[in-house]
């Protein structure tokens, strides 16, 4: 499709769609995202009320605590390997925005799950489903992830020096945390402890960024 030269310098693809752009203000604005979503964590545990026993009070919130190192653990690792695939995006489009506001939607929506995961290990009731719950954002997030990557290589936004072999590595990197994801959410059905264990590893694995990121 033919472009024009935009006044001020942006090149417009006919019909009003502009063309690759810089990452720089995609990575601004998730950025900003990123450190909302993983101050908001903390506001979810709530301190006792009129307790006679401070001490035991506290330490019934500990599902709000597991459930609070677990969130800002996974967010924080998101975002190290967020910034991580952009160094390897030479340039953006349109479709990858959006694909990027997708991720940061379910980055923005970890604070709820884990209040209602820590709420009902803390009640001891429905821990299956809030744990389900829990990993599935997870999920939907690491999809939201994945799609965005794949997008970027199939419409050549990817910097020309990865080799074909690193390619195949990253992808089969990234895919195996979303496989991860869905055996949480399932194994939180016959262990809700066992499935939080799980995404707690699943964020660890990736804190190594592999070897085509040494």
């Amino acid at each position: 499709m033919e472009c024009c030269d935009h006044p001020w310098g942006t090149r417009v693809r006919r019909g009003g769609y502009t063309g690759p752009v810089s990452t720089s203000r995609i990575e601004a604005f998730s950025d900003g995202v990123f450190a909302i979503a993983i101050t908001l964590l903390v506001l979810e545990i709530k301190p006792p009320v009129h307790s006679t026993d401070l001490w035991h009070d506290l330490g019934r919130l500990w599902p709000s605590y597991v459930a609070f190192v677990v969130s800002f653990f996974t967010i924080g690792v998101i975002w190290v390997n967020h910034h991580r695939q952009f160094e390897l995006f030479v340039r953006a489009d349109r479709t990858l925005m959006f694909l990027n506001l997708l991720l940061l939607l379910w980055v923005a929506f970890i604070p709820f799950p884990t209040s209602v995961v820590a709420e009902y290990f803390r009640e001891g009731g429905q821990q299956d489903v809030a744990t389900a719950v829990y990993a599935g954002t997870f999920l939907a997030m690491g999809l939201s992830f994945f799609a965005m990557w794949i997008y970027a290589g199939r419409s050549r936004l990817l910097d020309d020096r990865l080799s074909g072999a690193q390619l195949r590595l990253l992808t089969r990197r990234n895919l195996l945390g979303q496989i991860g994801y869905a055996v949480a959410v399932a194994l939180a059905f016959v262990s809700a402890t066992a499935s939080l264990a799980l995404c707690a590893a699943i964020a660890l694995y990736y804190v190594h960024p592999g070897r085509s990121g040494e």
